[in-house]
């Protein structure tokens, strides 16, 4: 954290014990090798120094989503096994061969550019193939990818690590697309069999399918959010007992007095009805704080749960403290988190935005410092 960055009353803090907790959590329910996801900046946990705790803690491998954040590991002094979970270009593979960085391999066509690339490298390429068992996003069919899997095996240049997809429905314990996308990715599988070749590491379960579908754990898992404590869906089930490892805190700036039908913020759409104490917070979204808890958010100060109101501005919002309330500049503020007792979690947060935890992580950007604690 820059001297100027520490400064800012607001700040992220990781607790990393809680996060290696999370992992151990995971390793014993499901008792295969762990590929940690730490795309998008570690799902807003801050990429190089999560890698660098779960490297530690001895992560089988990572995962991420572009080559760019594979090279930002390797270049922090990430050792562990990377694989890039993203559809790639032609003029990305000699970098993601030279920065040792594993690549999805989603067609046949991706897979002639990698040997090209490596051939010209004079070094084999790490690989895994991608089969798209219902998601349409990337990767080949199921049912036709049998030219890919033989071209692979026969390929001098590229080395099979693994194979897998990716559930659309998991992080709903009913889901029955679960089970067929299970079915076409172990037909998909058996062509190795078929074929007289070695079986790679098949890896299937995200976080929905760790939490509710163990037949789907094969060969090693990829935890994203619930690594972080966080659930993936309202509907999923704690099934195993992680942590939420982020806290997102500020401070009181301001305080005042607002007479009884003077309007709050932008657009004056919310006055009390009665003279009551407002509080400034400095955090907004600007910094990937959700403008949609514009009057309906919530923050503990003081351990109690008070509102937002008015619109949540670029760099702060204002919060209602009711008649009775009192706080001091630089009181604690919690957004996320815990306070005395009483808890703003990711996903109280994303349900009163309407959107998913997933998007009220990532979104908090580098303007907002992240401290980092182990006891």
């Amino acid at each position: 954290m820059s001297d100027l960055m520490s400064q800012r009353p607001t700040r992220i803090v990781v607790d990393l014990d809680v996060l290696g907790g999370n992992l151990r959590a995971i390793r014993a329910h499901v008792g295969v090798p762990v590929m940690a996801i730490v795309k998008a900046n570690a799902y807003g946990h801050g990429l190089v120094p999560v890698a660098h705790h779960l490297q530690a803690q001895g992560v089988e491998q990572l995962g991420v989503a572009f080559v760019e954040e594979g090279m930002a590991l390797r270049r922090a002094g990430i050792t562990v096994p990377i694989l890039v979970l993203g559809g790639i270009l032609g003029r990305q593979v000699a970098q993601l061969i030279q920065h040792d960085l594993e690549i999805t391999v989603s067609s046949l066509d991706k897979l002639r550019k990698v040997e090209a690339a490596a051939e010209r490298l004079g070094r084999k390429a790490v690989i895994h193939l991608k089969i798209d068992t219902g998601m349409e996003r990337i990767g080949v069919h199921s049912y036709s990818c049998a030219p890919m899997i033989e071209a692979a095996v026969a390929s001098q240049w590229c080395e099979i690590k693994g194979v897998y997809s990716h559930l659309a429905c998991a992080d709903d314990p009913a889901s029955k697309m679960t089970a067929q996308q299970l079915e076409r990715f172990l037909d998909a599988c058996a062509h190795f069999e078929r074929i007289g070749a070695p079986m790679p590491i098949r890896h299937l379960a995200n976080s929905g399918g760790v939490l509710h579908y163990p037949e789907t754990w094969l060969d090693m898992v990829r935890p994203g959010i619930m690594l972080y404590g966080v659930l993936p869906d309202p509907a999923a089930h704690r099934t195993v007992d992680v942590k939420p490892a982020l806290s997102l805190i500020s401070q009181v700036v301001y305080f005042k007095t607002v007479p009884a039908g003077h309007p709050v913020g932008y657009g004056a759409t919310w006055a009390p009805e009665r003279d009551t104490h407002i509080v400034t917070v400095p955090i907004g979204y600007g910094d990937g704080y959700p403008r949609a808890l514009s009057n309906c958010g919530e923050v503990l100060i003081r351990g109690r749960r008070r509102p937002i109101v008015g619109r949540l501005c670029m760099d702060q919002f204002m919060v209602d403290l009711g008649p009775d309330g009192s706080a001091y500049v630089e009181d604690d503020v919690v957004l996320i988190g815990t306070q005395d007792g009483e808890t703003i979690s990711v996903e109280d947060v994303a349900r009163r935005a309407g959107t998913i935890g997933y998007e009220i992580l990532t979104r908090l950007n580098e303007r907002v410092p992240r401290e980092y604690r182990s006891r």
